[in-house]
């Protein structure tokens, strides 16, 4: 895994954006098979993390409120999960930055089950591959694999199988949140069968209209279900359409946040700052694309 901390010895735990989310298909366990374009944005949540006597984590930051600090939270089940691979005892004092909004279909709780991941093996100097990591990190979530690496990926399965997407050209999105919590597994119990058909991602051009035709043609399969859930979600989706300069307008992951894409972070910006004067009860945000293969 190349990500690493930064120069202040935090880990970013990035947001996460399904470009399309094809559900192919439900396994006898009940678990569904998906074929999904992620990227991941420059926003996020940070992870640090120190020496200590024993395990503790603290959380702060605007979306900080009402998230447990106990084993109910992903990033002490990283934690606890990695020191038993490597039998050694869980001891780090973990510091949690929460920006990113809660149940959003922006994969928030996985990326920061993955950034401690990452910053524990570091700070407990452990001989565990990246195979070995990925192993941990797919008993933890169907997101958190993909969330270690943090570049642009194909999954298919119930989301552990991760291989790097082609080359994509640059864009930015436009993240908005009406400020609605879609629970996940509600979403996926509300999908109808028969599930629709999907065909392999193929190149584009290397141009950003290529790549939202492309799109286009694709779709988001939990839309549908997430809208049953919290209907404010079709009316952020035709709102960022709207905006100038938006090629595509689509929610990401399970709801509720949607994003807009853009040719570049100027148009993304200005079209934020069009939306937050008109809706100021909405998480608004204008993001670069990291690491794009």
């Amino acid at each position: 895994m190349a990500a690493k901390a930064g120069d202040d010895g935090q880990w970013p735990a990035r947001a996460k954006i399904n470009l399309y989310l094809h559900v192919t298909g439900r396994r006898a366990d009940g678990y569904h098979c998906l074929d999904s374009l992620i990227v991941f944005t420059s926003l996020g949540d940070t992870v640090k993390v120190e020496t200590s006597d024993h395990l503790a984590l603290t959380i702060d930051g605007p979306f900080a409120a009402g998230l447990p600090v106990d084993q109910n939270n992903l990033v002490l089940r990283a934690a606890t999960s990695l020191a038993q691979a490597a039998g050694i005892q869980a001891r780090a004092r973990i510091s949690l930055h929460k920006t990113l909004p809660v149940a959003a279909g922006l994969g928030g709780g996985s990326a920061d089950a993955a950034a401690t991941l990452l910053a524990l093996r570091s700070l407990w100097q452990l001989a565990v591959d990246d195979s070995v990591l990925h192993s941990l990190a797919a008993g933890l979530g169907a997101d958190v694999p993909v969330c270690l690496t943090a570049r642009p990926s194909l999954i298919g399965g119930i989301g552990h199988a991760v291989r790097q997407a082609p080359p994509l050209p640059r864009f930015a999105l436009l993240l908005v949140n009406p400020g609605v919590a879609v629970s996940t597994a509600s979403v996926f119990k509300g999908l109808q069968n028969p599930f629709p058909p999907s065909t392999p991602w193929r190149e584009g051009s290397g141009e950003v209209a290529a790549l939202a035709q492309t799109l286009a043609e694709r779709r988001n399969d939990l839309e549908a279900a997430a809208r049953r859930l919290a209907p404010v979600i079709g009316e952020v989706i035709e709102a960022v359409a709207a905006l100038p300069h938006c090629r595509l307008s689509r929610m990401s992951g399970s709801g509720a946040t949607c994003f807009g894409l853009f040719d570049n972070l100027a148009q993304a910006a200005s079209a934020a700052a069009i939306l937050a004067a008109a809706r100021t009860d909405w998480w608004v945000k204008a993001s670069a694309v990291e690491r794009l293969g």
